[in-house]
């Protein structure tokens, strides 16, 4: 999301007079006409995000367990910061929650901070943690963990978002993981309509915008038809919580599947999380995925299911397999480390470097590691910590930039004890601005006294910009495109391997294709997205701004692509 200075920049470059080429170039989207067309130059405002859920229902759903049995008096927002701990490894900017509770005058409240979860929930101080959540007790939760690479301190752009009405429906708080492509799209369209401000200028206020619309009238709408007509207008990734001054929760995925979505029951417990690490770790045992286009509701204390999009081709992030996933969870039936270890095998069944007493794997810590494990058992070589990490510096990808090259050299130590005079194959899960790898790289060398150093990733380059909520999303900031072929569609080659390898000052290099995903992650490969390995998206708008994209940068300009742009 953008921070405060890009509102400043926003204002600065805005014209009435951009032509309609201009407007698609700076913005990548197809302008609407007679609308005025804003532009937004800073880089870093895409977001990874966790949400979860939490209800006590009004009669059992099922049997009872430890999950169940961890709520007091109906309170489960208690247990939601333990819950947003296990999804911390989504997001480290802000944190928050909002309850819902019948019996006080503000029956929706919610709290959120800058920070991580610990500090946002006061956690490290017992007294003030507990008057927290005595403030926001309630039998209805929702709360969110927030990544931003601007690094803006300003808790407005922290979820959950709360619209304050006097009609009780039309009061309501919700929080979402994804991106929508078409942010400009549905502003314009929401501008065209009487009365509309933007504030904060982020597809979050979109979202919050579109709900209150649908939510308007003097009848409570139905939730599913509110869900199905947003899904109509919307392109790109949006898992939702929502919450409502009535009580009435719902959960959605949405229709292609972006990013995971966990729920389960417990008795009267109803739990859902962008991973089902989060629901294992309270002690529930039947964990479900959400399908694509289907959410779960609960109104007058009951719970339902109900598929409010038709199905379309999944497009299921691989990278959540890769990377942010926890390797503790499951996506669709499919566990993170299977997943990991599987890539890690493959790798070593492509390895053509001859082996010999002195080689070593290491693991890039912490997500690399079970890939590392596998590639060293099939090859017959030692796995061992020639890295160690620093557990308090955060993940360098969801850092921001001005950041990141200072995490990179703080974030992990070589120990010349495990690494001196050794032929080192460096286990990576993925290299997408090469930053933290090339710091590494020299240091094995420098300090750690590696004879040699050969980099093996366990996904394929990273060709092209994430549209989805991931990162990565302007074409001059990647690594690898400058070395595709012209025409490359996901297959490297062993001339992109070397021309990478010399650019790094690395031994070798090698990646895995994209044919290797479906096998590998125990899914079938026509159900993911591999747009940012591919260049070819599963969506409308996905597509548009990439062409975008790369009319800039034949021009010489930064590839900038942003969705909020």
């Amino acid at each position: 999301m953008p921070c405060l200075c890009v509102r400043a920049k926003y204002d600065l470059l805005t014209t009435a007079n951009h032509t309609a080429e201009k407007a698609v170039e700076h913005t990548g989207r197809m302008p609407v006409p007679r609308q005025r067309m804003e532009t937004n130059v800073l880089e870093e405002l895409n977001e990874e995000c966790g949400v979860a859920a939490l209800y006590w229902l009004d009669r059992p759903a099922g049997p009872g367990g430890a999950a169940s049995s961890l709520v007091v008096n109906g309170d489960v927002a208690a247990l939601m910061p333990s819950m947003l701990l296990d999804l911390q490894n989504r997001g480290q900017l802000a944190a928050g929650l909002s309850s819902w509770n019948p019996r006080r005058p503000q029956i929706l409240d919610t709290h959120k901070r800058i920070g991580t979860v610990i500090e946002a929930f006061r956690m490290s101080r017992p007294d003030t943690y507990r008057e927290l959540m005595a403030d926001y007790s309630g039998p209805a939760c929702i709360g969110h963990t927030r990544y931003a690479t601007c690094g803006l301190d300003d808790k407005r752009y922290a979820q959950p978002f709360e619209r304050h009405h006097g009609r009780m429906w039309k009061w309501f708080s919700f929080a979402f993981n994804g991106n929508l492509a078409n942010y400009t799209q549905l502003r314009q369209h929401l501008l065209s309509k009487r009365d509309y401000v933007f504030t904060l200028n982020t597809d979050t206020e979109i979202i919050m915008h579109s709900l209150a619309y649908r939510l308007r009238g003097d009848r409570p709408p139905v939730m599913h038809k509110v869900m199905a007509s947003m899904s109509r207008t919307f392109d790109g990734a949006y898992n939702l919580v929502f919450l409502d001054a009535m009580g009435r929760m719902f959960i959605s995925r949405d229709p292609m599947g972006f990013r995971p979505l966990s729920w389960s029951v417990q008795g009267r417990l109803f739990a859902a999380a962008s991973e089902s690490v989060a629901l294992t770790n309270m002690g529930f045992t039947d964990i479900r995925s959400l399908a694509p286009g289907e959410m779960a509701m609960i109104e007058n204390g009951r719970l339902t299911f109900r598929r409010y999009a038709r199905p379309r081709r999944s497009a299921r992030c691989f990278f959540e397999w890769v990377y942010f996933s926890s390797v503790a969870s499951q996506i669709d039936g499919s566990t993170v480390y299977t997943a990991r270890s599987r890539l890690g095998r493959h790798l070593a069944d492509l390895e053509d470097q001859k082996l010999d007493s002195s080689c070593i794997v290491v693991p890039v810590p912490d997500t690399a590691k079970a890939a590392a494990d596998a590639f060293a058992f099939r090859l017959g070589l030692p796995c061992l910590e020639g890295l160690i990490r620093n557990r308090y510096v955060g993940r360098t990808f969801i850092q921001p930039n001005s950041t990141r090259k200072a995490s990179a050299k703080s974030k992990y130590t070589p120990l010349p004890a495990v690494l001196k005079g050794k032929r080192v194959f460096l286990i990576e899960d993925s290299i997408v601005r090469s930053t933290t790898l090339a710091v590494l790289a020299r240091r094995l060398r420098a300090e750690g006294g590696a004879k040699e150093v050969h980099v093996r990733v366990s996904c394929p380059p990273i060709v092209s910009p994430c549209f989805y909520g991931i990162d990565m999303s302007t074409l001059g900031e990647l690594f690898a495109p400058r070395f595709c072929p012209k025409g490359y569609r996901g297959t490297p080659t062993l001339g992109m391997f070397r021309a990478m390898a010399k650019k790094l000052e690395l031994d070798s290099l090698r990646y895995l294709s994209v044919s290797d995903l479906g096998t590998c992650l125990g899914v079938d490969g026509r159900t993911l997205c591999t747009g940012c390995v591919t260049a070819g998206y599963p969506t409308e708008w996905g597509n548009r701004l990439l062409q975008s994209a790369k009319r800039q940068d034949r021009r010489g300009g930064p590839g900038r692509t942003r969705t909020y742009e």
